[in-house]
């Protein structure tokens, strides 16, 4: 799941709370960029096997609001 929204500069909300991550072990870069991201459901997300979350969500706005 590396880099998967990497750039998705008009991305202002996103529901992943069904995406299924038991066997991700690669987040770095998720969200990167995603300047106008204000709210982030992550509720479900499983990250027990992710052995990198580097710069995950560096470039995402401080009042982004996200649900884990």
């Amino acid at each position: 799941m590396s880099s998967i929204f990497t750039s998705c500069f008009s991305l202002t909300s996103l529901d992943l709370s069904n995406f299924n991550t038991n066997n991700v072990i690669n987040m770095s870069y998720m969200f990167y960029k995603c300047s106008s991201l204000t709210s982030l459901n992550l509720s479900n997300f499983n990250s027990n096997n992710v052995n990198n979350m580097w710069k995950m969500f560096d470039g995402t706005k401080k009042s982004c609001n996200i649900n884990l």
